[in-house]
C-alpha cells in the first residue's frame, strides 16, 4: 500500500500526457485534481486535442510537450508509440527525465529501446479510464501494478509511486511486477481467456444450439447474454460467490461438464499461446500485421462482425431498453480506448 500523507513526489515536476483516449483523460484529470502540473501532447485540432482544450488543458503537439517534462507518459495505442518516441520524444526528453508506460509491450519487445539516461517506468490501472476517473472523484481509487525497468536518478521508484497515487492507485493498492511480468500475462489474459478464449466459447456454444435446431434467439440468450451474470458475480466474489447464486442444477452441471469443454488439451493450447508471446512470436506478427495495412486482422474482424450471433444479436439487444443511452450526456461520456 502507498502512503499518500506525505508530499507527492511529483510535486514540483511538469508531467506531459501524451494521449488523449480513456486512459489518457482519466490519468491527466486526476493527476491535475492531485494538484500536479500537466500538459498535453497531442496531434493538432485531432477530436482529442479540442477535448483536452475543452477540460481546460494547455495542448501542444507532442514533441513540444515533451520538451521540459519531468515526465512523460506515453498514454497512446502500441503501435503508433514506436513513431512517437522516434519523432517526438526521443530527441526532446531531458535527461534524467522518467519516460512512463502503461503497458511495457514496445519496451519489452524491443520496439523501443528507450535512451540510457532516463528512467523508464510503468504505472498501470486495473480497469477502464471511465472507472479510474468515476473511482478517484469518489475518494477511491483503482488498484495500479507498476514497474521500473531502468533507474538512472535513483529516484525511478519513488516517482513511479508518486504517478500511481497521484491518479487514485494509492488510496486503493499497488502491487510490484516488471515490465516482462505485465506485458505477458496482460496479452495472455486477452488473448486466452478475456477477448480471445471468451468469444470463441460463446460462438462455439452458439453455433452447437443453432446446429441442433434450437431458435438463434434463444441460443443467444443462453450463451452471450446471460453470460454477464456470471461475469459479475466473478468480479464481485469469485468463484465463491458464483457457485453461491446459481442454482444446484448449475453447480453439479459445472463440475461434471465444465472439465469436459475445457480440459487438458485447452489448457495444453493455452500453454503454446502463452509460449508465444514468451519467445516474441506474436509481438513480431503483430507488428509485421500493422506494418502490412491490416489485411488479415480486418479480414478476421469482419469476420466477427458478420457471424450470425452478430445478427441476432443486434435484433435482441434493440428489444431491450436499459442498454440503450438515456440522454446525449450518456452518449458523450469518454468510453474511447487510449489514443
Amino acid at each position: 500500500m502507498s502512503n499518500t500523507s506525505h508530499p507527492n513526489p511529483l510535486a514540483k515536476a511538469r508531467i506531459a500526457v501524451l494521449g488523449y483516449g480513456s486512459q489518457g483523460r482519466a490519468h491527466a484529470l486526476n493527476l491535475r485534481d492531485s494538484g500536479l502540473d500537466v500538459v498535453i501532447g497531442l496531434r493538432p485540432n485531432g477530436p482529442t486535442w479540442h477535448k483536452a482544450k475543452a477540460d481546460g488543458f494547455n495542448v501542444v503537439e507532442p514533441g513540444e510537450a515533451v520538451k521540459g517534462a519531468d515526465l512523460v507518459a506515453v498514454l497512446t495505442p502500441d503501435m503508433v508509440q514506436p513513431t512517437l518516441y522516434k519523432e517526438s520524444i526521443e530527441p526532446n526528453i531531458k535527461p534524467g527525465a522518467a519516460l512512463l508506460f502503461a503497458h511495457g509491450f514496445n519496451v519489452h519487445f524491443g520496439q523501443i529501446v528507450p535512451r540510457a539516461d532516463i528512467d523508464v517506468i510503468l504505472v498501470a490501472p486495473k480497469g477502464p479510464g471511465a472507472l479510474v476517473r468515476t473511482e478517484y472523484e469518489r475518494g477511491r481509487g483503482v488498484p495500479c501494478i507498476w514497474a521500473v525497468h531502468q533507474d538512472v536518478t535513483g529516484h525511478a521508484e519513488a516517482t513511479t509511486k508518486g504517478y500511481a497515487d497521484g491518479i487514485g492507485g494509492g488510496r486503493a493498492m499497488i502491487i510490484k511486477t516488471d515490465f516482462k511480468e505485465e506485458t505477458e500475462t496482460d496479452l495472455f489474459g486477452e488473448q486466452a481467456v478475456l477477448c480471445g478464449g471468451a468469444s470463441e466459447l460463446v460462438i462455439a456454444g452458439f453455433e452447437t444450439l443453432t446446429e441442433a435446431g434450437y431458435q438463434p434467439e434463444i441460443a443467444y440468450y443462453e450463451v452471450m447474454h446471460e453470460l454477464k451474470l456470471i461475469v459479475d458475480l466473478f468480479y464481485e466474489g469469485g468463484l465463491t460467490k458464483m457457485l453461491q447464486f446459481v442454482s444446484e442444477t448449475a453447480q453439479y452441471g459445472d463440475y461434471v461438464s465444465g472439465p469436459r469443454v475445457i480440459d487438458a488439451g485447452v489448457k495444453a493450447r493455452m500453454k503454446d499461446v502463452l509460449r508465444d508471446i514468451q519467445d516474441g512470436t506474436f509481438a513480431k506478427n503483430w507488428t509485421e500485421e500493422y506494418k502490412a495495412g491490416l489485411p488479415n486482422y480486418q479480414k478476421l474482424k469482419q469476420a466477427d462482425l458478420d457471424h450470425p450471433i452478430e445478427k441476432v444479436g443486434a435484433k435482441l439487444r434493440a428489444q431491450m431498453p436499459w442498454l440503450q443511452p438515456v440522454s446525449a450526456e450518456t452518449t458523450a461520456a469518454p468510453m474511447k480506448k487510449a489514443g
